[in-house]
């Protein structure tokens, strides 16, 4: 018996095909039925160019219900499917070519998918196992060069289930679809979840707010990241009325900060309900759609994975369960690296688990800032900073010092108007945090580097401020 995730996900589509599966902003809907055909017609035209079980399709392009055509049409045809940032450069794209050698590279999906009407559909699905690859999903790559995180069909398969069951997903649904496609969280999470549900989707081709706030009102459910809700609540016109026929939020990708929760809750009178994920594993813990949601945590995981933390009280999270990856494409060394001698995967996250289960990510091991002999963890100063008056978000980093080794360093946005005083906040910081943590500088920006779904990139801010200590008068010590 063939196990291809397409299979298990055209299983969900609506049994009247017409039901409309992309609602877009100027009023046209595109239906399941025409989802179904234009995957069978790309999967035909792939076996045409000679694309066999196992071979690579890459897909760089801007969002659009053909690419999603050309996602199912690779997965139907038994291929692997390769998404890629549309906003990545040449220089990049000739990295990911040669580090997995696609067989087709799809550019213009629209186009793609007009020229596949000349080929023959693929009426029967090409038999896969559920250990058989179905996607590489290339990680961002802060340190060093990118790597494929290969996910089979079981993988996505009990994923998707999973969410589907726990996040109460029906065919009553309407998901408000904002993400990119080219990540785990608006290619799997969000479009394997409609599928199943044979629900349609409010198709945005990216965050807009008037856009957005339109499609709420014919919307159920919306996924997002931090900014998604940070930028409606800085938009007066973002109500508890707007937001009234809403049945979930759902945030992830980067973490919540617990002000931006009790805002939304102030405002609308619902909780967003946070998750934690990875390319690696897709999603690993959720918060409970029936029962406490707690501001700053990620709930609990998934059923069938196992969670540990290594080490102490605080340590680095690790999970094993069938959603998590087999490896790292062509880089054995960086696998075995990666998991432990019973088969746990290391997921570089450092957090702690309460009692009955419920996670709390702290942040990441790598950022992690040794000062002075102690172990700074940025999160725990981060959350202080956060609650300042005059402060919207902070990053907190670790840089070279003569001193301690690191210096705990704070990059903030600062509300509008707010003047900044470095030592004023210094102190703040310190009447709660021992002196080890408290920053020893502060630096006031307009705006914190992020990657493409809302994460700062503290490597970038580590790089802007390496030689703050060597070149600047310490302000406190």
């Amino acid at each position: 018996m063939s196990e291809n995730l397409y299979d298990r996900l055209a299983g969900g589509f609506p049994a009247d095909r017409a039901k409309p599966c992309f609602l877009t902003s100027d009023g046209a809907a595109i239906s399941y039925g025409a989802l179904e055909a234009g995957a069978a017609q790309v999967a035909g035209r792939l076996i045409a160019l000679g694309v066999e079980p196992g071979d690579r399709v890459a897909l760089q392009a801007e969002k659009s219900p053909e690419a999603v055509m050309v996602y199912l049409g690779t997965l139907k045809a038994g291929a692997v499917f390769l998404p890629l940032n549309a906003a990545y450069t040449a220089a990049e794209i000739d990295y990911f070519r040669a580090d997995a050698e696609p067989k087709v590279f799809v550019s213009d999906p629209p186009a793609f998918v007009a020229e596949a009407q000349g080929a023959a559909p693929l009426e029967e699905t090409v038999a896969r196992a559920a250990a058989d690859l179905a996607a590489i999903i290339y990680t961002s790559g802060t340190t060093g060069r990118s790597k494929g995180a290969m996910l089979s069909h079981g993988n996505l398969a009990a994923n998707a289930l999973a969410l589907h069951e726990i996040w109460g997903f029906s065919a009553e649904d309407v998901l408000l679809h904002a993400l990119p496609i080219f990540h785990v969280h608006g290619l799997f999470v969000a479009l394997h979840c409609a599928f199943l549900s044979g629900a349609p989707m409010v198709w945005l081709p990216r965050f807009a707010d008037a856009e957005v706030l339109a499609g709420l009102s014919r919307a159920t459910v919306m996924m997002g990241v931090p900014t998604f809700y940070t930028r409606l609540l800085a938009n007066p016109d973002f109500t508890r009325d707007t937001a009234a026929h809403m049945r979930l939020f759902i945030c992830g990708s980067a973490p919540l900060l617990p002000s931006t929760f009790a805002e939304f809750e102030d405002r609308t009178g619902q909780r967003i309900l946070e998750r934690y994920g990875m390319s690696e594993a897709v999603i690993i813990t959720s918060n409970p759609l029936d029962g406490d949601r707690l501001a700053g945590s990620v709930g609990y995981p998934l059923p069938g994975v196992e969670l540990r933390i290594a080490g102490a009280e605080t340590g680095v999270v690790e999970i094993r369960g069938p959603s998590v990856f087999s490896g790292y494409w062509r880089n054995p060394g960086k696998t075995a690296e990666e998991f432990t001698a019973d088969g746990f995967f290391i997921t570089g996250d450092v957090g702690r688990q309460d009692p009955d289960g419920r996670v709390w990510i702290s942040g990441r091991a790598k950022d992690l800032i040794i000062s002075g002999g102690y172990n700074v963890y940025p999160k725990e100063v981060e959350l202080v900073l956060d609650e300042l008056a005059g402060v919207v978000e902070s990053a907190v980093i670790g840089v070279p010092h003569p001193d301690f080794g690191e210096g705990v360093v704070a990059v903030v946005i600062g509300q509008r108007g707010f003047a900044g005083d470095e030592a004023a906040l210094i102190a703040q910081a310190r009447a709660q945090l021992a002196a080890y943590k408290a920053p020893k500088r502060v630096m006031f920006v307009d705006e914190l580097p992020r990657n493409t779904m809302g994460k700062v990139q503290k490597n970038l801010l580590r790089e802007r401020y390496a030689a703050l200590f060597g070149s600047s008068v310490v302000v406190a010590r």
